[in-house]
């Protein structure tokens, strides 16, 4: 830290280098969690439901195995072929083996990650609260695209990023008190929640699934209670205005579900960044308070 004390542009520098190779493994996280999360909702079904025969037992299939092959001709990835986004251009986004497109969204992905990384390097000095954001944010992005890709908000992300905000609370590591801490998760969890289920007596319908309400607990849990208005209304205002504008582009109708994680992360993110001075500013320019 006292290096970084005299040469600040250090830890921007190293927090971007650290997102793009974090970002590669997101990349893994976003695509390989789902599908073991299927495969292990296959097992628990053919456990307790025998009558409909075994399920097949794959190789084993995690986070770091098998190592990642070309979809196409199941070339393994060496390891200069993995370096973030450096090697997607060097290969001009194809397989060197049997010359199919690699898909953009994988240095997309890692080079987002290293700028997230970064403007929170920017924004915040050097610090154990600084470092935990940047977790904090590799836990958005990954949710993110999931919930994008899926309409999924795995519970192996949310529940933990949850229990890891009260503990920087507790450790005193940011600005949130353990009590705001522990308040804002359960005011999170329970406004979606009743949110929810008055959506649902008055119409019969399901407005959001239960992740939505996780992911704002555990925002919840890292902003505190105080900024979950701000993040609510944010995020609900980025959502209205995508929506409509998917509903134009994809000719869809007002009952095609989409996703609300991206924009909750999204809102915790700012919130997390630049929250309170914006809700000061709205306090003092338009309320006079």
């Amino acid at each position: 830290m006292e290096l970084l004390t005299y040469y600040p542009w250090l830890f921007p520098v190293f927090a971007a280098i650290f997102g793009l190779l974090v970002g590669s493994f997101l990349n893994v996280v976003i695509y390989r969690l789902p599908v073991m999360m299927e495969r292990q909702w296959k097992a628990d079904c053919a456990e307790c439901f025998p009558e409909f025969g075994p399920v097949e037992n794959p190789a084993a299939f995690n986070l770091s195995v098998p190592r990642s092959r070309c979809p196409h001709c199941q070339h393994q990835i060496s390891m200069w072929e993995n370096i973030p986004v450096i090697s997607w251009l060097l290969l001009k986004g194809r397989c060197s083996s049997c010359q199919a497109k690699i898909s953009a969204r994988y240095p997309a992905v890692e080079l987002f990650t290293a700028i997230v990384t970064a403007t929170v390097a920017i924004v915040l000095p050097a610090s154990e609260w600084a470092i935990a954001v940047i977790f904090f944010s590799f836990a958005l992005i990954a949710l993110t695209f999931i919930d994008i890709d899926k309409m999924l908000l795995p519970d192996q992300i949310t529940l933990p990023l949850l229990w890891a905000g009260i503990l920087v609370a507790l450790l005193g590591w940011g600005p949130v008190s353990l009590t705001e801490s522990v308040i804002g998760a359960m005011a999170g969890y329970l406004s979606l929640w009743s949110l929810y289920w008055c959506f649902k007596l008055l119409t019969g319908k399901e407005g959001m699934g239960y992740g939505d309400f996780k992911l704002l607990a555990a925002l919840g849990a890292w902003l505190g209670w105080q900024l979950l208005p701000f993040v609510v209304l944010l995020s609900s205002l980025v959502g209205a205005i995508c929506g409509i504008i998917l509903m134009r582009i994809q000719s869809s109708d007002s009952q095609t579900p989409f996703s609300f994680g991206p924009y909750l992360a999204l809102a915790g993110w700012i919130a997390i960044l630049w929250g309170e001075p914006m809700l000061n500013w709205y306090l003092t320019s338009y309320l006079g308070l």
